[in-house]
């Protein structure tokens, strides 16, 4: 009778501890959807920060990251204040922000700290686990300002949030496997700021990936600006990714609602489309094995297969027709080199007039 006892209360107790587990998940999920609804004040940064703590099962230190972020954006508004940029467009004042944030993402600047002058170091690429395939976390804002290293998806987000910090707006943009930045000003229009080479690329640079298909152009899927509420949904995406990582046996229940409401605000977010198609086809692997077989024809035979095996497939073939391709992640790495190889190539040459 004991045994049972102990038996049933480590039983509850597991229940009890995974439910505990997942209630940064839904934290974090409500606090994206509220500022989605306009229920909440948006703020990147508070969205960001609530994904990484659901991953972190509320052991984030956001004190500490909020610390760090302000003195960065203090270090931005001394920029602002102390340097006269040659640019004489009404829009000066936001494009001396944008000059600030870059500076201190990208260049080493002389500080004077007590009459004595040092040299701030700026942030720098990781090309270790650029995936985060071995360490999620290894993609995460915090990790970038704990090290000073990170990668092309905490870089732009940490720029986003420097900007918005000290008054500024910041479009993420898309292209495969990558994040940067785009912004648009009166005397040039839009241009690209990629974080990873601490360059201004033209738009021929993302062509030359080989992997942007014209339709992926019309229909945003990359090189489209992302709108504050749309840059909101691909943390929905990140936030479903961390769950996976997390709890690699989930039903698929919470992913997929992450992925339909990221859909709601971007349908073409292609993050989103191949989170719920992968989803989908996880649950079909799932019937499988519940079926002890690795026969797809006998599999269909159940009603629910079915539904879901030309579920998945519709959702595949609409990605694809839309004009998404995948990008093998070694091409990935050697097209990100080719930046900085041929940066005479690909450099914007109106930033520099």
């Amino acid at each position: 009778m004991k045994k049972i006892f102990l038996f049933a209360a480590i039983l509850i107790f597991s229940v009890f501890s995974k439910a505990q587990e997942n209630h940064f998940y839904t934290d974090s999920y409500q606090t994206i959807d509220n500022m989605l609804n306009d229920k909440e004040q948006y703020s990147f940064k508070n969205a960001v920060f609530s994904v990484e703590n659901a991953y972190y099962q509320g052991k984030l230190d956001t004190e500490e990251l909020n610390r760090k972020i302000r003195f960065l954006a203090n270090f931005c508004n001394q920029l602002v204040t102390n340097r006269k940029l040659n640019y004489t467009e009404r829009d000066q004042e936001k494009v001396s922000k944008y000059a600030a944030v870059y500076t201190v993402m990208c260049q080493t600047t002389p500080v004077v700290i007590k009459n004595d002058t040092v040299k701030y170091k700026p942030f720098t690429y990781d090309f270790e686990d650029v995936f985060g395939h071995k360490e999620l976390s290894n993609l995460f804002v915090s990790k970038l300002l704990d090290t000073q290293k990170g990668n092309c998806n905490s870089m732009p987000y940490l720029y986003k949030i420097l900007a918005e910090e000290i008054g500024a707006d910041a479009n993420l943009a898309l292209a495969p496997n990558h994040v940067y930045i785009k912004h648009n000003i009166k005397s040039i229009g839009w241009f690209n700021t990629e974080l990873t080479i601490g360059i201004f690329p033209i738009d021929a640079w993302l062509s030359a990936s080989g992997f942007i298909h014209l339709d992926a152009i019309k229909n945003g899927v990359f090189m489209k600006a992302l709108t504050n509420k749309e840059s909101l949904a691909l943390l929905l995406v990140d936030l479903a990714n961390s769950y996976n990582r997390s709890f690699p046996d989930n039903d698929g229940n919470f992913p997929l609602k992450c992925a339909e409401r990221a859909i709601q605000i971007h349908p073409y977010l292609a993050n989103a489309l191949l989170l719920q198609a992968e989803t989908h086809t996880k649950q079909f692997q799932k019937l499988m094995k519940e079926q002890n077989t690795k026969d797809i024809q006998a599999t269909l035979s159940n009603p629910k297969a079915k539904e879901l095996f030309d579920l998945m497939n519709k959702e595949y073939a609409h990605i694809h027709k839309i004009g998404y391709r995948s990008m093998p992640e070694e091409m990935y790495l050697d097209w990100l080199v080719s930046l900085k190889t041929e940066r005479a190539k690909y450099e914007d040459t109106r930033l520099q007039k």
